[in-house]
């Protein structure tokens, strides 16, 4: 490729930066980081949607803003800029869940604010977003950002399914009948252990089967 070719938007290598995190490179279960909400909202399925979803916009468009001024910031102010640029974020996303969703934002409580010092989008700013160009930066932070998201929604499906019966609060076993059968809620999928160990096992298989694609 010549200087004067430009690098197709979406390059194998621009498709990796958002598949990898998905996969073998999963900020969660690879480089165990924003485990504490992945504790804290995975309770019920809706909240965790949310949650993903807004951890997603904030990473994306900071690593965005980040990469097109990364030219600009002076290196001794560089991590003042850019929680300036996380802060602005989180703030306006927390405003908008407030107006227009307001019973989930209640849920989530203090943990949408608590995104600031999420260690992912801090340090995909720091590691990504300061040394390259904005578009694939916008590509890394959706890539972080929805495998983070995964993670959440994969442990608050299992917990809210089977210790609530309910899926987005909708009463799945009680349709089909298996509460007639003798069967209980598991009250302690609702507990926070049961958070981590369900993360635990996810963590497990993951590195289990990045294992075995090292070794093929």
């Amino acid at each position: 490729m010549s200087s004067k070719e430009k690098e197709p938007l979406f390059s194998e290598k621009n498709r990796k930066l958002f598949t990898d995190q998905l996969g073998r490179n999963n900020p969660v279960t690879v480089q165990v980081l924003g485990i504490c909400s992945a504790l804290a909202v995975t309770v019920k399925l809706e909240p965790a949607l949310v949650m993903a979803l807004s951890v997603t916009i904030v990473l994306a468009v900071s690593n965005l803003i980040v990469s097109a001024l990364r030219n600009y910031i002076p290196d001794r102010i560089r991590i003042i800029v850019q929680l300036v640029v996380i802060a602005t974020m989180v703030i306006l996303v927390d405003q908008t869940l407030k107006a227009y969703a307001f019973d989930v934002s209640r849920q989530l409580s203090v943990f949408v604010g608590l995104i600031i010092t999420n260690c992912i989008i801090m340090g995909r700013l720091e590691a990504f977003a300061m040394a390259n160009k904005p578009w694939p930066a916008l590509l890394d932070g959706i890539g972080a950002g929805a495998g983070y998201g995964i993670i959440l929604i994969i442990v608050a499906f299992f917990r809210e399914f089977l210790g609530s019966g309910t899926i987005m609060g909708y009463p799945i076993l009680e349709k089909i009948g298996v509460y007639s059968f003798g069967y209980e809620d598991n009250g302690m999928m609702i507990l926070p252990p049961m958070a981590l160990i369900v993360v635990g096992l996810i963590i497990w298989v993951q590195r289990s089967r990045n294992r075995e694609l090292i070794e093929k």
